[in-house]
């Protein structure tokens, strides 16, 4: 960008801050009609900032910018609907959504789709029992809307439907092709890759399946990258990380690194 542009009341949200210099912050943002931006928000974390209670994640905003280059400098920003009540598991997983906007998402690349679709998960997390089902649904609707749609529907080659008591083994390139055992990387029955393709989420066998096999797709997509609230989240739930009454909670910190 030669030519500075002003952008005004944009609905967005913070999937990420930094410090920069003594009192400023580096915002990495996804906006309804920009996509995904970075911005420097400057003395917002002054004590006299009129800003600092308002730039943090999960709190939908209208934002305006103004910026010559793919780092703009924020002029305004003001609330634009409740924030988002979360805590613990739920919490997290917002995190590791926010983490594969950032990783997935390119700068200035408008997708209102995703956006919409962001704005849906987070509210199913505040609501939800499920945190897990959500995560579920929204990845596949997210790699579907990023090109990178999981196919469940038939067999490669063939395109035969699949057999519930067959066993079928997803290939990253390919899709299922059919195998003669049932255990294996990414190997699957037919009657759990149906009810994957239904979204039986209420089953956990299902469910699991579907956490392995996502997993691994986002995983290879990613190049192998780890992402940090995942990290986080399976250390939890295997007993690995204590509760602290640190200052920090994990979950601030990784929203800080």
């Amino acid at each position: 960008m030669s030519v500075a542009r002003r952008v005004q009341q944009q609905p967005g949200y913070i999937l990420h801050h930094r410090p920069f210099r003594d009192t400023s912050q580096i915002l990495d943002m996804v906006t309804r009609d920009h996509g995904k931006i970075a911005v420097v928000a400057r003395g917002s974390r002054g004590s006299k900032s009129r800003l600092a209670g308002l730039l943090r994640p999960f709190l939908p905003l209208r934002i305006s910018w103004v910026a010559k280059s793919d780092l703009g400098t924020l002029t305004g920003a003001e609330v634009a609907g409740p924030p988002a009540g979360m805590a613990g598991d739920a919490l997290l997983s917002a995190f590791y959504v926010n983490e594969l906007l950032l990783h997935f998402l390119h700068r200035y690349d408008p997708q209102p789709e995703i956006f919409a679709l962001y704005e849906e998960v987070i509210r199913a997390l505040v609501r939800t029992e499920n945190v897990a089902a959500s995560l579920r649904s929204f990845e596949f609707e997210f790699l579907s809307l990023l090109g990178y749609a999981v196919n469940l529907d038939h067999e490669f080659g063939s395109h035969d439907p699949l057999h519930g008591d067959r066993s079928y083994q997803y290939r990253m390139e390919q899709g299922l092709v059919a195998v003669d055992r049932s255990e294996g990387a990414l190997v699957f029955s037919g009657a759990v890759l149906i009810g994957i393709a239904e979204q039986r989420f209420d089953d956990a066998d299902i469910l699991r399946a579907a956490n392995r096999m996502l997993r691994e797709i986002i995983s290879f997509h990613l190049g192998g990258k780890e992402l940090k609230s995942r990290k986080v989240l399976m250390e939890l739930h295997r007993g690995r990380i204590a509760p602290t009454k640190s200052r920090k909670s994990k979950s601030e910190q990784i929203s800080e690194q």
